[in-house]
């Protein structure tokens, strides 16, 4: 016996999987994925699952190596169970499959056996393709109302970085879509157990400590590794050695083989961990009859097993496969490969799995153009990780006399695929040698059209906007003056000296392009004019989405919500960041997606959705593809979400990280917003002096540049630190500084912290009724915009009005519903403990003078009464009257006679 005939250390999990059986059946379907290293025992979990299933319609399906690289492989072995997946996902409109397969499939999937409640099993997931995950996705979001359990199981030591898997398994169990069993290694003990039931008997000590040592408690390995003793007599397993590893184990097995079944296991094993008959029999140096008697001598061993029809078949383990894959000499192999890839290629097999094998066989023509071919399929259905892995095959196996143009053209196509999947320095690269082979023949124009795109890439990794206008300048150099191209070198152009608040500029470039109307639209939002700059965006966003050209929609999307989120329109940025998500997710564009979602998360924290922002921002990070401008956007989100709940060291790192970066960029758009952060975290925690140090800061790179969109925030956080530190003339100066330049552009969303300022400036005044109406309009003005967090600050500004004009009430109402923890709550509960004091909003000296007033007193009189000098009396006399908003004596007189009677 091969195989255990019990699972040992399984049982919590074949007992979670009744649960969620019996709760799949009751119409609760939910989807379970199933962890682990290779050979720790998924697959046999998921028998045993299947097996439990009674009265379930089970559908099984596996992902292959090289399906990663092969669109919907997935999808199409699980057409065997639903024969309509197959034609479905070989539907011939391109476009019509990335935007409207997924839910096809889904809904396909979902009405499966209708009668009867669903169990699918899905293996090797670590193996899939996007497009397959894709649906899973989508069906995992759908599974709660369903009689469907989906149980999915990968190898967690295959995920590596840029596996679609990867970010899938992130997304489910973060949004809760999924749970995950992860399958621990055997203990010793366990191992004595299994062995014992494979042996029939208790196993010797020393056999079981040596299948310990070597297996690493791998199930599989135990398996192979006692399979591998030729005697299992109670002798023979004391006396021999067990193997060190398990391809020992498994060459060891496969010399006890015939010579014909060792071959067939070579060619098999060159095909691949799954493979069909008619192939394995064409590529095999023996008869049909010799083959098929080969694969039962293979089954019996337990090497092989039959697949999902009566043609296919499957190593029992990738493991094994690749141990007998290992173990083929080179030249035989290369020779295999070379018949597996002929005879695939005439028989229609596709182009990704044929151009792998004429690669692995060292023909580097063939496997160039099939690559080529695979690689623009993929990037006509948005699969770009597919393309980027197909097109970099092509590069590999480039012909050497291929024309320079060809060859051109090709790295500018990998470039835009790296692009498109985020990989920006693949890009860069790709773009650079395009660039330069272009020169190299004599195309200028063809270089020159490369340049918008080589300088986008050069932003996201850093470079400077002086680097990039020079890149730019070159190319619009190279022209003619009245060739169209310029048009697209000016919108870059534009879009170059936007990213670095230059609007004057921006707006000059952008007026002069043909096809900039996305970027001139950003640059007249930021400018101040809404109203044409909103409309130029949608409409240009709108024409390119319907027209299907995907990057130009998705950046259309990314600059809508972007600066929506930035100018305080959070409605309009929710709709288009959540709508380009989508659109980003289906045409599988990384680098938008990931940018939108960072905005989104803005959005979040700033309309008081914290947890939401903290979840969104961390997914961005933790996924890893998102380009550098991505990643400080996410920084600072999280900084400000820590601000708000006080944990200053983890605001502190992540506002100083995205600052430093975001320095290193020297973008305003990049430092200013982790800078604010930092000034408004200096200022919560009582260093003014840092707090006004870095609003100066933050206040000279966008007055240069006459920015308000970046610079609203500075306003009040500087008046509240001058304030804090008694100088109310500096804090006015302030104000009037930071207004000027907030009125110039006339941006609504920062327009109401002119009026906060000017409230927190007055209530210091002691000018209360002045003061009240301007935090009043303030604090309706920022809810009505949705900016949680100067609105909650307002309403504590209120709530001091209140308290000195002795409205407890109102204070108290004022302060409900604020955060549980951190600096807005401590501000509320300093707030709900103060007593007032009577002479509130004066001084203990000011009331007292304010008392020898409503005496009758003169100002020569107090001074003989309290030792002063008459100038200071008449100084007290003056600020008391501009702190009450009064006019003469007498009022200040009727002002003492109420307080002291409270």
């Amino acid at each position: 016996m091969i195989q255990s005939p019990v699972m040992v250390g399984r049982d919590p999990f074949l007992a979670l999987a009744d649960r969620r059986l019996a709760e799949a059946a009751s119409g609760d379907g939910q989807l379970v994925l199933v962890a682990g290293e290779a050979g720790i025992g998924k697959t046999r979990l998921l028998d045993a699952i299947a097996r439990r299933a009674k009265g379930f319609t089970v559908m099984r399906a596996a992902a292959f190596p090289g399906d990663v690289q092969s669109s919907a492989g997935l999808l199409l072995d699980l057409a065997t169970e639903l024969p309509a997946l197959s034609s479905l996902v070989r539907a011939e409109d391109s476009h019509r499959r990335r935007r409207l397969l997924v839910q096809d499939l889904t809904d396909l999937i979902l009405g499966a056996a209708p009668g009867t409640p669903v169990l699918m099993i899905l293996e090797d997931l670590h193996w899939a393709d996007e497009l397959s995950l894709d649906v899973l996705g989508h069906l995992a979001a759908r599974l709660s109302s369903r009689r469907m359990l989906v149980a999915g199981a990968f190898r967690t030591d295959e995920l590596y970085p840029r596996l679609p898997m990867r970010e899938l398994r992130g997304r489910l169990l973060g949004q809760r879509l999924a749970e995950e069993i992860r399958l621990p290694r055997l203990r010793p003990e366990e191992i004595a157990t299994m062995t014992g039931a494979l042996l029939g008997r208790r196993a010797p000590a020393r056999v079981v400590a040596a299948l310990h040592a070597r297996s690493d408690g791998i199930p599989l390995h135990v398996e192979e590794l006692l399979a591998a003793l030729p005697d299992v007599s109670d002798e023979a397993v004391e006396s021999t050695a067990v193997p060190d590893t398990l391809a020992d184990a498994v060459l060891s097995r496969a010399l006890r083989l015939s010579a014909v079944a060792r071959s067939v296991a070579s060619a098999a094993a060159v095909i691949g961990r799954s493979f069909d008959f008619d192939l394995l029999a064409a590529v095999a140096p023996h008869e049909p009859d010799e083959v098929a008697a080969a694969l039962r001598e293979l089954r019996e061993a337990y090497l092989v097993m039959p697949g999902t029809d009566a043609v296919t078949f499957d190593f029992r383990h990738a493991l094994i496969r690749d141990a007998l894959y290992a173990d083929t000499d080179l030249p035989p192999r290369r020779r295999l490969h070379e018949r597996v890839a002929r005879t695939a290629a005439e028989r229609g097999y596709r182009d990704a799995f044929v151009s792998a094998h004429y690669e692995q066989a060292g023909l580097g023509e063939p496997a160039h153009a099939h690559a080529l071919a695979a690689a623009r399929e993929a990037a006509a259905l948005s699969a770009h990780r597919e393309a980027l892995e197909l097109y970099g095959r092509a590069v590999r196996n480039l012909p050497p006399g291929l024309p320079v143009q060809d060859r051109a053209e090709l790295y500018a196509a990998l470039g835009d695929t790296a692009a498109a999947a985020d990989d920006n320095r693949a890009a860069a690269q790709a773009y650079d040698s395009a660039h330069a082979l272009a020169l190299e023949s004599g195309d200028v124009r063809g270089a020159a059209a490369l340049v918008p795109r080589i300088a986008a890439v050069a932003h996201l990794l850093g470079a400077g906007l002086d680097e990039r206008v020079a890149m730019l300048t070159s190319a619009l150099d190279s022209l003619e003056e009245d060739d169209p191209l310029r048009g697209s070198l000016r919108s870059a152009m534009s879009a170059a000296y936007m990213l670095a608040r230059r609007l004057d500029e921006a707006i000059a470039w952008g007026e002069r392009s043909l096809d900039g109307e996305v970027t001139l639209g950003s640059v007249l939002v930021f400018a101040g004019r809404m109203e044409e700059g909103w409309r130029l965006l949608e409409e240009a966003t709108a024409r390119a989405r319907d027209s299907r050209r995907e990057s130009e929609a998705a950046r259309g999307y990314r600059m809508i919500g972007s600066c929506a989120s930035v100018l305080v329109e959070y409605d309009r940025a929710e709709r288009h960041l959540s709508e380009g998500i989508d659109y980003a997710e289906r045409a599988e564009l990384w680098n938008h997606r990931h940018y939108l979602a960072a905005h989104l998360a803005h959005v979040q924290w700033a309309t008081g959705r914290w947890e939401e922002a903290e979840t969104t921002a961390q997914r961005v990070l933790a996924d890893g593809r998102g380009g550098v401008t991505t990643r400080i956007t996410a920084q600072y989100v999280l900084g400000y979400q820590a601000l708000g709940r006080g944990d200053w060291d983890a605001a502190g790192d992540a506002l100083r990280s995205a600052l430093a970066e975001g320095e290193r960029m020297a973008e305003l758009q990049r430092l200013s917003p982790p800078l604010w952060g930092l000034a408004e975290m200096a200022r919560c925690r009582g260093d003014h002096a840092t707090a006004l140090e870095l609003c100066s800061y933050g206040y000279r790179v966008s007055a240069e540049v006459t920015d308000a969109a970046y610079l609203f925030p500075y306003l009040v956080t500087g008046v509240r630190a001058h304030l804090a530190e008694g100088e109310n003339d500096a804090a006015a100066r302030w104000l009037d500084s930071v207004s000027e330049v907030l009125r110039a552009r006339g941006i609504p969303g920062t327009l109401p912290a002119i009026d906060h300022g000017r409230g927190l400036l007055l209530l210091a005044q002691g000018d209360l009724a002045a003061a009240r109406d301007a935090l009043e309009t303030a604090r309706a003005t920022w809810s009505g915009r949705r900016r949680f967090w100067e609105e909650a600050w307002a309403r504590i500004d209120l709530a001091t009005l209140a308290l000195r004009n002795r409205r407890r009430g109102e204070a108290a109402r004022l302060l409900t519903g604020l955060p549980a923890s951190g600096p807005l709550h401590e501000a509320a509960a300093l707030l709900g403990q103060r007593t007032v004091d009577p002479w509130d909003p004066l001084t203990a000296r000011e009331f007292e003078v304010a008392g020898l007033v409503a005496e009758g007193l003169t100002n020569r009189q107090i001074a003989e009464r309290l030792v002063l000098a008459p100038k200071t009396v008449s100084a007290h006399v003056e600020h008391i009257l501009a702190k009450l908003g009064a006019a003469r004596r007498t009022e200040i007189a009727a002002w003492y006679t109420t307080r002291s009677r409270a």
